[in-house]
């Protein structure tokens, strides 16, 4: 049987580049948990109130869109969390 060519060079291998460590801004995580809570105490307080007929002149004006807004700050929250290191 034929013997295999053993190989002559060496593979290239880059050095390696030390990289500093990312750290994240100081507002990020407060803000994150911030939006999270917000979110579902605003949905939460939608809930209450539609279900008690409680009147909250901005809230009951929104009607259903109470929810987007909910979500939505949650949502900012989650894409924050992301950007966390």
């Amino acid at each position: 049987m034929a013997k295999s060519k053993v190989r002559k060079k060496a593979v290239y291998t880059p050095p390696q580049k030390s990289k500093a460590p990312e750290v994240s801004p100081r507002f990020l995580v407060p803000t994150m948990i911030t939006l999270w809570l917000l979110g579902l105490a605003w949905i939460a307080v939608f809930y209450v109130t539609a279900s008690t007929g409680t009147d909250i002149p901005v809230m009951t004006d929104l009607g259903n869109w109470n929810l987007g807004i909910g979500f939505t700050a949650i949502i900012l929250g989650v894409i924050l969390s992301t950007r966390w290191r």
